[in-house]
């Protein structure tokens, strides 16, 4: 049992799950800040460019709610949340449009960084030797022949 909480104890002082934790953290604050700009901003200007519908509200009704005399919901509607779905659409294609983009960024810089140095110039070629020079002389006196 000791070794199973030293092993935790490792793996919890590991830098990376601090990393995740803190990545937790700020994806559930990023996922309230779309959400809302989802309900608050982006729905309510789809609802006016479509007829002024609250998308919130657009359900399609299978089977109406059930009252009784009194007045009293005795069987709830069946209905399917057509807006709700879509709110959800549209925020997730939201979250992964932003995820993509940050990404991009991190592959671009990643790039950036892993390029390597400006090659150095080739060096030039070695002079030839003293009988590589007599040769090529000879070489071109038989060619003129």
């Amino acid at each position: 049992m000791k070794k199973f909480f030293h092993e935790f104890k490792e793996f919890i002082s590991r830098g990376n799950v601090m990393d995740m934790a803190i990545g937790v953290i700020i994806a559930s604050a990023f996922g309230k800040i779309t959400t809302s700009l989802v309900n608050d901003v982006f729905m309510p200007f789809i609802g006016w460019l479509i007829g002024g519908i609250d998308l919130a509200k657009l359900n399609v009704t299978l089977a109406p709610a059930v009252v009784d005399e009194a007045g009293e919901v005795v069987k709830e509607a069946v209905v399917i949340g057509i807006g709700t779905f879509l709110t959800t659409i549209i925020d997730f294609i939201l979250v992964a449009f932003v995820v993509f983009l940050v990404v991009k960024a991190f592959n671009t810089a990643k790039k950036k960084l892993e390029k390597p140095a400006a090659e150095p110039a080739p060096a030039a070629p070695p002079e030839p030797t003293k009988e590589e020079v007599l040769l090529t002389e000879i070489r071109d006196l038989l060619k003129n022949k």
